[in-house]
């Protein structure tokens, strides 16, 4: 995808790590060169600041976001282990949105984002 298409809030891989744009600037064409952009993102699953100076015209690599829903079945201390709802595959993780750590318990549902082989809880459903 070209960095002059996207806009704040999409997400973008700016060194291996899948991140969400949080400020985007552009400046005009001048003498000496093309219209540059500045991107700032954090990334998903770090939370760390990543930044990005690259023609408009460049291409950048996007990530495929899989929303998926799954159910907790066994909490071992940040360790959780969840079952897909739909193909009842079974795959522990420990990333999760850190304002919705205490609201997760055995048996509830939650919805976790799939990007690059790597999973995230990012709510919990009911």
């Amino acid at each position: 995808m070209d960095l002059g298409s996207l806009k704040v809030g999409s997400y973008i891989i700016i060194d291996g790590e899948p991140c969400r744009i949080v400020s985007y600037d552009h400046s005009k064409p001048g003498k000496h060169g093309s219209a540059k952009a500045r991107v700032a993102a954090i990334g998903v699953f770090d939370g760390s600041r990543h930044s990005l100076v690259s023609p408009v015209s460049a291409s950048v690599d996007v990530p495929l976001i899989d929303k998926r829903n799954g159910q907790v079945i066994s909490i071992a201390g940040q360790v959780l282990q969840i079952m897909d709802l739909e193909t009842f595959e079974v795959f522990e993780t420990s990333a999760v949105e850190d304002e919705i750590r205490d609201k997760i318990n055995q048996g509830g549902e939650v919805e976790y984002w799939k990007v690059l082989d790597r999973i995230k809880i990012v709510r919990v459903k009911g």
